[in-house]
């Protein structure tokens, strides 16, 4: 009931003739929102098939103007616990964004409070991503989300930005879907930043870096059972190019580096066609590769080895992504993928098919 009442609301504001992303309260607060609700179908092989029909997130943003050069932004993230929740109790929904930004003049723009990372070019809202699913997180996870701390941002002309980050932790606290970093800048301090240029003729250049001090002991980053965590290194680089009005490549290759078990490269290729102003699809070719290897700890009373559940495995990914925008606020899009794994223990390949709608105000 709760997923039908969501989708009429929807269909039922994106009526309203409007274009914009954000509604204007007044000339100091703004307002903006999105949700997404999907079926999905996996079919592994061997294994037997699972299927679900959920509202996969929401979110309510808003933003605050109350000078000049001042803003403030805070966000309510809903995600329910059948896709995860937002902490390992249970919880569905939290306060995502929260930090007020300055704009201190000459192009430098200073942020505090939480906010997302740097890195990634799929996104973490599912409004804003190419397809129902990421292409490439599945192993390593290599793409941080959400963090605490400060970041400096400058952009000396129309060509180049770039910016860098100190958070209390690089990737998640464990148990959290990325929605908060670990609260321990002492013990496992993240670091990041970034240099985008786009000097040349409808082409974006794109190289970020992310380190952790420290994963949580326990599990880090990967999911790999590490009682003394390790430091961990993530390399971010994609190109994309506007080949024409109506379509779109890019290139992204990820390198992260967590230690035996959580080390591994990812990599995608994206093309956009857009066939009508309303009609478009994206087609991508992806792939993921995590190094073989155990490591051996000393637990105090002898020594234990242990390896990654996904260590040495790889897979290679094809898949296809139509939408169709039926208004300015609500569209709907279909996904299918078929992946080719090799030394995974946990299927040989698999089937995705998805359906989803999307809403925006």
């Amino acid at each position: 009931m709760k997923k039908i009442l969501l989708l009429a609301v929807a269909a039922a504001i994106s009526a309203i003739p409007s274009a914009n992303a954000q509604i204007k309260i007044n000339d100091n607060l703004t307002v903006s929102g999105w949700a997404t609700s999907s079926y999905q179908y996996n079919k592994p092989q061997p294994g037997d098939s699972t299927d679900s029909f959920n509202l996969d997130a929401a979110l309510l943003s808003a933003v605050v103007t109350p000078s000049k050069g001042v803003t403030a932004t805070v966000s309510l993230y809903y995600r329910p616990s059948s896709e995860g929740g937002v902490s390992p109790s249970g919880s569905e929904a939290t306060l995502l964004d929260a930090y007020i930004s300055y704009d201190a003049g000459g192009g430098v723009t200073l942020t505090a409070g939480k906010f997302l990372s740097y890195l990634g070019y799929e996104s973490f809202y599912q409004i804003n991503d190419n397809m129902i699913s990421l292409a490439n997180q599945m192993l390593l996870a290599p793409i941080p989300g959400y963090h605490e701390g400060i970041k400096l941002d400058y952009a000396p002309d129309k060509t180049m930005t770039m910016g860098v980050a100190l958070a209390d932790s690089e990737f998640q606290k464990p148990g959290y879907n990325a929605t908060e970093g670990d609260s321990n800048l002492r013990h496992s301090p993240g670091v990041e930043g970034y240099f985008q240029y786009t000097g040349l003729p409808d082409v974006t250049i794109w190289a970020g870096i992310g380190y952790q001090g420290n994963s949580k002991p326990g599990v880090n980053t990967a999911g790999v059972i590490d009682p003394n965590g390790k430091p961990v290194t993530v390399y971010d680089l994609w190109v994309s190019y506007q080949v024409t009005k109506a379509s779109t490549l890019a290139l992204e290759e990820i390198y992260k580096d967590g230690g035996v078990g959580n080390k591994g490269s990812n990599w995608l290729a994206y093309y956009q066609y857009n066939f009508t102003d309303k009609f478009s699809s994206w087609f991508c070719v992806s792939g993921e590769d995590v190094s073989s290897g155990t490591s051996t700890f000393d637990t105090g009373d002898g020594t234990e080895t242990i390896s990654s559940p996904y260590a040495g495995a790889s897979y290679l990914r094809y898949s296809v992504s139509p939408t169709y925008a039926l208004t300015a606020n609500l569209s709907v899009r279909a996904q299918y993928s078929y992946t080719k794994f090799h030394d995974f223990a946990y299927a040989t390949s698999a089937n995705f098919v998805g359906a989803e709608i999307l809403f925006k105000f």
